[in-house]
């Protein structure tokens, strides 16, 4: 099972736009609800798919990065490939809806 990482403010950068890969970058919050319901979907999809990386961001603790992304609404996810965003899926969505939102981008 591939494991989902946590980066931040300082690693951001090596672990997200330098990746050789795509990255779904989860910006959540601990508070937040709808968070905790995409959380084990994020954990499915990691399971299942190894062509791409799953990262979480906490927005309270990384004040930085989401500000840089613009990040006004939780969950938010943000893919990027190649250190480039290419699709932002904002608020909760089930397993179907968002592999349906990446297809283009992973295999």
């Amino acid at each position: 099972m591939a494991e989902i990482i946590h980066v931040g403010d300082a690693d951001f950068e090596d672990k997200v736009l330098k990746s050789d890969k795509p990255v779904l970058v989860d910006f959540w919050a601990d508070w937040c609800g709808p968070c905790h319901m995409v959380a084990p979907v994020l954990q499915e999809i990691a399971g299942e798919k190894d062509s791409v990386q799953i990262v979480k961001v906490d927005v309270d603790a990384n004040p930085e990065v989401s500000r840089r992304y613009g990040i006004l609404s939780i969950p938010s996810m943000l893919l990027f490939v190649d250190g480039v965003e290419k699709r932002r899926l904002v608020g909760a969505r089930g397993k179907s809806q968002i592999l349906g939102e990446l297809q283009e981008f992973i295999a």
